[in-house]
């Protein structure tokens, strides 16, 4: 096996199985469970922060499992540049642990949903959309009350500048219009990255279309692409260099 990716367990985690068995039924990589008292991410080349509703959503989705033990761990791994990825409420976790700017709140008709959304691939040049075509339109469920993507006008525009909005929901057309957003998001943002390109934060759940047994597999690209990053880092790191050194392209690039 090439991968192995360390999926982290909050109380009130729901979606760890399922993202288990995107990567090693859909893959055929190795999953590894992180419980949140823990401070060993078990050499993970990725570490994902499921969805849920971790510690219960109380205060806010998100709040308390950003101080969970484990996120120690997190923190200094995302920001030594390792693969991260949150779906859902690990989005909302990211969020409020500073890794992703801005915020996820109370979607706009004050209701949950549940359902599948067109999302378009904005940038297919990332750690996590390398196996999508750019600019392609995929179905993805989404599964959360808490995910209108909120930032002010200057991150807005510093994440559009950058390229680090990675998802974005589209009609059938492939338009980001006000009857595509299901939430209320901002810019109709579904998926953004942080400023080095290694942490996303995707609120539709690319987990629960990865196998064929569920009759969608447009999800299983994000997964796919995280193999190739994972793959093209150890190559890397034989011939001394990384995708995150100075030859890097610019924020948002990833090649």
């Amino acid at each position: 096996m090439t991968m192995k990716v360390g999926i982290v367990r909050f109380p009130g985690s729901n979606c760890d199985m399922d993202v288990a068995r995107a990567v090693t039924e859909g893959l055929g990589e190795e999953a590894e469970f992180l419980w949140h008292k823990s401070h060993d991410l078990q050499e993970s080349d990725v570490v994902v922060l499921p969805g849920g509703f971790s510690y219960g959503d109380y205060l806010r989705a998100g709040a308390i499992a950003r101080f969970s033990p484990i996120m120690r761990e997190v923190l200094a791994f995302a920001r030594g540049g390792g693969l991260t990825l949150g779906i859902c409420n690990g989005f909302q976790v990211l969020c409020e642990a500073g890794l992703l700017p801005g915020a996820l709140v109370r979607n706009r008709a004050l209701r949950f949903r549940c359902h599948p959304v067109g999302l378009r691939v904005e940038n297919a040049e990332t750690p996590f959309t390398t196996a999508y075509e750019p600019g392609r339109r995929i179905e993805i469920t989404i599964a959360h009350g808490e995910g209108q993507y909120v930032a002010d006008d200057a991150t807005l525009d510093r994440l559009e500048t950058e390229r680090r909005v990675v998802f974005r929901y589209v009609d059938e057309a492939g338009e980001p219009t006000d009857r595509a957003n299901p939430n209320g998001s901002a810019r109709n943002i579904a998926g953004i990255m942080n400023d080095a390109g290694n942490v996303l934060g995707l609120m539709p759940h690319p987990e629960r279309h990865a196998l064929e047994a569920l009759g969608e597999t447009d999800g299983l690209g994000v997964f796919q692409s995280l193999l190739e990053a994972v793959e093209r880092r150890r190559v890397g790191s034989r011939n001394g260099t990384s995708p995150f050194d100075s030859s890097t392209p610019p924020i948002g690039v990833y090649t």
